[in-house]
């Protein structure tokens, strides 16, 4: 029994530790739905849609896709009013709490949509940053979604 209340400790004090960022560093993010049943098209328009909302706001978004089951984000949290980049868990909170009440009002739902935590990444060179690029482009394909990364609809590249 002791055993266990140590791991939950563990464990709960892992899953509030901060998010690292880096001033002007792309992220690369990965987050994914509670339950695995695939989103239908019309949830993942929604989706992406929120993904890219804050394009040019709170964040430079290079990259996005939004598979049945997850959601890969490349982005750089962009300077608040005093020059911080903004915080990404912030980011994150909005970006899957309006997608949440979104698919929620959209399949006659209610309750959480996404796994609380995320998958986060700092980007440190610009080989990295062609990899996690290339990955969110290719990821359709390799799911075998599409022959061709451009025919996914639920894919999103900065112009």
């Amino acid at each position: 029994m002791a055993d266990s209340s140590i791991l939950t400790r563990k464990y709960g004090y892992r899953r509030r530790m901060p998010h690292y960022q880096k001033p002007g560093r792309p992220v690369f993010v990965t987050f994914c739905k509670l339950i695995r049943d695939p989103f239908p098209d019309a949830a993942r328009d929604l989706i992406l849609a929120h993904c890219i909302h804050g394009h040019g706001k709170r964040i430079d978004l290079q990259a996005a896709v939004v598979m049945p089951d997850h959601v890969h984000l490349l982005l750089t949290p962009l300077p608040d009013n005093q020059g911080w980049p903004h915080p990404l868990p912030f980011i994150l909170k909005l970006i899957k709490g309006m997608s949440a009440r979104s698919v929620n009002k959209l399949q006659g739902t209610s309750g959480p949509v996404w796994q609380e935590e995320s998958f986060d990444h700092v980007l440190r060179c610009d080989g990295s940053f062609q990899e996690k690029l290339e990955y969110i482009r290719q990821n359709p394909v390799r799911k075998g979604l599409v022959a061709k990364a451009e025919d996914y609809p639920w894919l999103w590249l900065a112009p």
